[in-house]
């Protein structure tokens, strides 16, 4: 049975916030404060009172009068003293409030404290969620037990692969390899890992074997995996990465594998540490994105005006966004006329630039990575990007 990958704020979720409009949008985020400590103290709940105060002063500046605001306001007040919410936080809370109804979520990123009044939702700190939601591939192997998992930062779901790779060495090559296999796995070690040493012929026919069935696992892999750009972890026993990696054919085996018999391991345990292996390789993208930016700087290829970033993001032409945390433009895009106008603050009507790129380029299929000022490819400027042409 099918375990479904579960993400803390699913894509559809976000879609419906980006698209929700109207009058006095409002924002909130805040840190929940998991520590004991904190927690008997109620700072975060001290903290959600004075975005409330924060909140109301921006909407009375919009024109809404004190009864109005404490009245639209309300759902959000009530969260104080809900017992549930604050009994089992995670790192951060998320509310949007408009006129129709209001939605909160605990998630796994400790926010910064920000409220927003505007006419649509302020969602760029929500963006990191879907940073580490890369997919990758998880094979659980050994001679009699072949798993394949569909994987990211936040789950697991089993690929059914039976119609397509053995399931155990049997159906592979036959019977006749139960007493091979026992003398492999008994005379096997760390320091031995992928080669059958010694004089006993026995050792060359189970080599072949295993690479039959792993040769046999590889196609059906292959067929299984459309996107081939993601990485596949192998979790198994010492002895046979080795093979498998000479049977594979994947173009995006990762070096590095989870050692042991993956049969009996904690499911969950078994995902954390595959997360950690292969979380090291999707950091490497963005390195490779920023090293990209920098041989491109003097090409039409980069940019970091925000003028052009604007209307490139909205019309899909960016690659990866660079954004510098805590920037801060404000201004309205009209995109009839391709015309963008600064402003010094947020107003109903017009938006924050960075959040409106990032939003933007994350919906199309670009990368956005937040940076601290000196980290950004070139400083001094909020925005960076690597158009796609």
């Amino acid at each position: 049975m099918s375990v479904a990958i579960k993400h803390p704020l699913p894509k559809t979720i976000f879609e419906n916030l980006v698209n929700t409009h109207g009058l006095h949008c409002v924002s909130m985020y805040l840190p929940m404060h998991k520590d004991g400590k904190e927690q008997n103290a109620r700072i975060a709940q001290a903290t959600l009172k004075q975005c409330l105060k924060e909140v109301s002063k921006d909407l009375e500046r919009h024109e809404m009068d004190s009864q109005e605001i404490k009245n639209y306001l309300k759902p959000v007040e009530a969260l104080i003293s809900d017992i549930e919410l604050w009994r089992n936080p995670s790192d951060g809370l998320a509310i949007f409030l408009d006129k129709n109804e209001m939605n909160y979520y605990t998630l796994p990123i400790s926010f910064e404290i920000k409220t927003n009044v505007s006419d649509h939702f302020y969602l760029m700190p929500l963006l990191p969620l879907y940073h580490e939601d890369d997919e990758y591939y998880l094979l659980e192997l050994s001679q009699d037990y072949v798993k394949l998992y569909e994987a990211n930062k936040y789950g697991y779901q089993d690929i059914y692969i039976e119609d397509f790779a053995p399931a155990q060495l049997e159906e592979a090559v036959g019977f006749d390899f139960k007493q091979n296999m026992l003398q492999f796995r008994g005379g096997q070690n760390a320091q031995t890992t992928g080669t059958f040493h010694g004089k006993n012929p026995g050792n060359d026919d189970l080599k072949k074997e295993l690479f039959t069935f792993f040769r046999a696992i590889d196609n059906g892999i292959n067929k299984v995996i459309e996107n081939k750009k993601a990485p596949l972890v192998i979790a198994c026993a010492d002895p046979v990465f080795g093979l498998y990696k000479e049977a594979n054919t994947y173009p995006n085996l990762l070096e590095n594998y989870i050692a042991g018999d993956s049969e009996f391991k904690n499911k969950t345990r078994l995902h954390q540490k595959s997360w950690k292996l292969v979380h090291p390789y999707f950091e490497k993208i963005k390195e490779t994105k920023l090293l990209q930016y920098n041989e491109l700087y003097h090409t039409p290829k980069t940019s970091y005006q925000i003028s052009e970033i604007v209307p490139a993001a909205i019309n899909g032409k960016i690659d990866t966004l660079f954004v510098e945390n805590g920037a801060a433009e404000f201004g309205v895009f009209d995109q009839q006329t391709n015309r963008l106008i600064f402003r010094k603050k947020t107003e109903l009507n017009n938006a924050s630039l960075s959040d409106l790129s990032a939003v933007s380029t994350f919906l199309q299929g670009g990368k956005v990575y937040f940076l601290a000022p000196e980290e950004m490819p070139y400083p001094g400027h909020p925005m960076n990007a690597l158009l796609r042409y």
